[in-house]
């Protein structure tokens, strides 16, 4: 079985209007959010094999966090430009072309992109805040077969989530 965790980036700066959508970084309350979802994450023995990440320096900034807190090297990161507001289908081609070795992988990027892929697989959730995690449980051993008949829900938290 394989295992999926979307994470949504952390809370951007918007205070610099010099810098391009991509070049924002993480504001204050994203360096506080990302860490405090990892260290939820380890508690439940949650360590990826593989973080995917989109190239936009708030999506690299949140994987480099949850990869610090995790204890996961950085050479665990892997940047995919195509997932810089990627659509819903971009995401999926993204998880499919990853090696079958990796058992449970993070995809980290953006909205609307990561809402519309909880929708194509089924998920009931309105809105992933920002450094928000959604899982997904594949029935598959190849992660060319993911499909929303192989996926079910597995778990999801966010940083205002207090269960």
């Amino acid at each position: 079985m394989k295992k999926i965790i979307l994470v949504r980036h952390g809370k951007s700066a918007w205070n610099n209007s010099n810098l391009t959508d991509h070049d924002r970084p993480l504001a204050t309350r994203g360096l506080d959010d990302v860490p405090e979802m990892g260290f939820r994450l380890k508690e439940k023995g949650i360590i990826p094999d593989l973080i995917v990440s989109s190239t936009a320096i708030r999506a690299s900034q949140t994987s480099e966090l949850l990869a610090e807190v995790l204890h996961l090297p950085k050479s665990k990161i892997v940047y995919d430009k195509n997932l810089y507001h990627a659509s819903y289908s971009m995401i999926l081609k993204c998880i499919q072309r990853q090696d079958d070795a990796h058992e449970l992988i993070f995809i980290v990027g953006h909205n609307p992109g990561m809402n519309d892929f909880i929708d194509f697989f089924g998920g009931n959730f309105d809105n992933l805040p920002t450094a928000g995690q959604y899982g997904l449980l594949v029935d598959s051993a190849h992660w060319i077969q993911l499909r929303p008949e192989n996926a079910k829900f597995w778990f999801t938290d966010y940083p205002k989530n207090k269960s």
